[in-house]
């Protein structure tokens, strides 16, 4: 019996993170990333420190709007800015951070519940 989920068309899950990267629908990508139900890009954030709203804009500005933003804040938890919270909150998107091996699982699971999530990850080594 088969037990792989199915998985809609133009939809990618996260396969596997480490190594200073992640790997999205079977495409590596080195460094940290900004993955959406559709595409993956290049996100320039290397440390929870430098994560700002500036940073956040693709999510904030995405069509469709993300319902949901994941953070994976790296090898460890973090706590995000009350004001960049707020922001994102603002924008009508909840968030929740967390470390990016968990924020990457989230996330395919969110999207197999064909949820408008998206994930800022911070790549680990």
């Amino acid at each position: 019996m088969d037990i792989t989920p199915r998985l809609a068309s133009g939809r990618q899950l996260i396969n596997g993170y480490g190594d200073g990267g992640f790997r999205v629908a079977g495409t590596a990508h080195a460094g940290s990333v900004l993955v959406f139900p559709d595409r993956t890009v290049a996100w320039p954030v290397t440390a929870f420190a430098d994560l700002d709203i500036a940073s956040l804009e693709p999510v904030l500005a995405a069509a469709p709007a993300v319902e949901i933003l994941l953070i994976g804040a790296g090898a460890a938890p973090a706590f995000l800015d009350p004001e960049i919270r707020a922001r994102i909150r603002s924008a009508g998107i909840v968030t929740d951070v967390m470390d990016s091996g968990a924020a990457a699982r989230t996330f395919n699971v969110l999207l197999l519940e064909d949820r408008r999530v998206a994930a800022a990850l911070i790549a680990v080594d």
